[in-house]
């Protein structure tokens, strides 16, 4: 990850933070790589650790299960977006202008930082668009709530609702809009790649212009 920037989670999603160790740093780099090849279901932690050259006993002391892995994965990336909207909007006054660009982060998601040399953010879009929907669609679901797990999604949605709602101060649904503009930006990628029949922003050179087109006529189809 960039040494720059850190980011703070929630602390119960691993054992010992991954950012404070080169070890930690190499297993979430070395595990967005190989769940983006092979997927969840067929990851596990001895393959990370054949792929590392360490040992699976080493990797557990992070992480209880992969599914806390996921979760902390999908939780970097939706603070790395959080990151990425504060930086394009600063200093933008306008709260249409912001949430156009904001769409515009949501469009452009699944291109790679290059600031960032030792996280592939491609490959994680990917393993979020594939797998994210798993971190929660499980029977735990509310007691991870309860406990904080999903704390980055909800923060990106709240601070995007802010925006809705300074635009649109009598709109009552701006926390279920934003939550909608999410997903429809991921799906719609995924629907792109792997089932065209389903969208309009099809996997071609004009995709992301559809696809922000689309998030643009929801959005402010719905405010205005």
């Amino acid at each position: 990850m960039n040494p720059i920037l850190r980011i703070e989670l929630n602390e119960r999603l691993y054992l010992r933070d991954p950012q404070d160790t080169e070890l930690g740093r190499r297993l979430i780099a070395e595990s967005v790589q190989l769940i983006d090849e092979i997927g969840l279901e067929q990851f596990t932690f001895k393959k990370l650790a054949q792929r590392m050259g360490s040992t699976e006993a080493s990797l557990y002391r992070y992480f209880e299960n992969k599914h806390r892995l996921l979760v902390y994965l999908v939780s970097w990336y939706w603070a790395w977006m959080r990151y990425q909207i504060r930086f394009h909007t600063h200093n933008v006054p306008d709260a249409a202008q912001r949430l156009r660009l904001i769409l515009g982060v949501f469009t452009r998601a699944h291109h790679d930082d290059l600031t960032t040399t030792s996280l592939d953010e491609a490959a994680l879009y990917r393993i979020v668009v594939n797998e994210a929907s798993k971190a929660y669609l499980t029977h735990d679901v509310d007691q991870d709530n309860e406990a904080g797990l999903f704390r980055e999604y909800k923060r990106l949605v709240a601070e995007v609702a802010a925006v809705v709602t300074e635009l649109a101060p009598t709109y009552q649904f701006p926390l279920a809009l934003v939550s909608t503009l999410v997903e429809a930006a991921r799906k719609q990628h995924f629907f792109a790649r792997h089932l065209p029949g389903l969208t309009d922003a099809q996997n071609t050179g004009s995709e992301e212009a559809v696809l922000y087109r689309f998030l643009e006529n929801l959005a402010f189809g719905a405010l205005c």
